[in-house]
């Protein structure tokens, strides 16, 4: 089934109007946001859609971030400079379609995200990706692919791009 689906950036073809994920915040993002925040150059957007048609079933964002140094466990400190801030990536926003929830869509989103994020850390500098989850639900799922808590912060997680290498077996 999965393999019927295609990830691509969000542009205008893609049928953004049936998309309901249970949320009001991240449905009403896609519907009226998304674009601009393309234009803007506030984040990158990518959609899940079926092959035959231009329905959105799921998206991501993708930003630039950063992560403060004494945030991170200290075992992972030791490994980098002792810079105050080091460059990351957010995944600020992950939703799937009410139509294909508990279908593998939201880590095949997840997957692609990573894979994406770790490709471009290789030109742009990246040490980790970072979510803020939702809720508790949310924080469960990241949480079962190795994402780290932050120090001081509940749903704030990260997962060191060396992780990401070896859980999206990435060979470069």
């Amino acid at each position: 089934m999965l393999s019927s689906y295609t990830v691509s950036p969000l542009a205008r073809q893609h049928d953004r109007t049936q998309f309901s994920c249970g949320y009001e915040i991240l449905d009403r993002y896609l519907s009226k946001q998304a674009s601009q925040d393309i234009k803007r150059r506030v984040a990158a957007v990518f959609v899940l859609t079926e092959q035959r048609n231009s329905v959105v079933k799921g998206y991501y964002t993708l930003s630039a971030t950063s992560v403060l140094l004494h945030e991170l466990p200290k075992t992972l400190q030791k490994k980098l400079p002792k810079y105050p801030s080091l460059p990351a990536t957010l995944i600020g926003r992950l939703a799937v379609d009410k139509t294909v929830q508990g279908k593998g869509v939201g880590e095949k989103l997840l997957v692609d995200a990573l894979i994406r994020a770790y490709q471009h850390s290789q030109d742009i500098g990246s040490i980790a990706i970072v979510v803020d989850a939702i809720d508790e639900q949310a924080k469960r799922f990241y949480l079962h692919y190795d994402f780290l808590a932050f120090d001081g912060y509940d749903q704030k997680l990260f997962l060191p791009m060396l992780e990401v290498k070896k859980l999206c077996r990435i060979s470069r």
